[in-house]
């Protein structure tokens, strides 16, 4: 696969998939699986990676994969479809709707956890970036992944600019940070799906994604952490708003 510039495009699922450890290998292979769905690493109705391929990147068996295809079928997370062009598909997610009773499945303090923690990551991210200078196909993955959110179609919006940040966070060079991250963000767009999408805000956000991208790339270490944390701090107060 090519990226628009030409050179080889970066593996979107890299920075969640990794080798399971020992003894919970079915339980660590769902969660992973699981925010590849939820983060929107793979689109809904496009098809996962095949079985064979997904169960050498866990380090597991296929039997216990096609376990964890089978919860996230009962869920009716996935769907599988046999033949030529069979495979397993993201299903389209059913979110429910701002303001339904119900709706918010988190406790005020613990929306507040989410979204502190969600800032410190990605501001510590943008600065080491900054900071450390990117490597050398970074520069190059980062405008693409800027460039995606900008021509993004509204529907699928949400999951490019998940995988904007997440490619900023990865390119910090911190194995451990970029596991932390996908694992904030995911419950994170849990929460984002049941807000609207505001064309203002989006706008706003995008003026602030480029902003972040200029300071990161011009060496800027506390712009890009300044731009981070006004960007952070506005997605905190639109959930604030519509669901505290």
């Amino acid at each position: 696969m090519k990226s628009v510039h030409g050179g080889a495009a970066a593996d979107p699922l890299a920075p969640v998939l990794r080798p399971v450890r020992a003894g919970n290998g079915f339980e660590e292979a769902l969660e992973q699986i699981l925010q590849v769905v939820r983060l929107g690493l793979v689109a809904p109705g496009d098809r996962l990676p095949a079985e064979r391929e997904l169960a050498e990147r866990l380090g597991v068996s296929r039997v216990t994969l096609r376990e964890v295809l089978r919860v996230l079928q009962d869920e009716g997370m996935v769907v599988s479809r046999r033949g030529r062009y069979g495979g397993t598909f993201v299903r389209d997610p059913q979110p429910a709707a701002a303001g339904e009773p119900g709706a918010l499945s988190v406790t005020p303090a613990e929306l507040e956890d989410t979204l502190r923690f969600r800032e410190v990551l990605e501001a510590g991210a943008a600065g080491l970036c900054a900071t450390d200078g990117l490597p050398p196909d970074g520069a190059e993955r980062l405008r693409a992944a800027l460039d995606a959110t900008r021509d993004a179609a509204p529907d699928d919006y949400r999951r490019r600019d998940t995988l904007f940040h997440l490619t900023l966070v990865e390119l910090a060079g911190s194995p451990t940070l970029t596991a932390q991250y996908a694992a904030v963000r995911a419950p994170l767009n849990d929460l984002l799906n049941r807000i609207p999408l505001l064309v203002r805000n989006l706008e706003h956000a995008q003026q602030q994604h480029t902003a972040l991208v200029e300071a990161v790339l011009a060496g800027d270490a506390e712009g890009a952490r300044e731009v981070a944390r006004e960007h952070c701090a506005g997605t905190a107060a639109l959930l604030r708003g519509f669901l505290a």
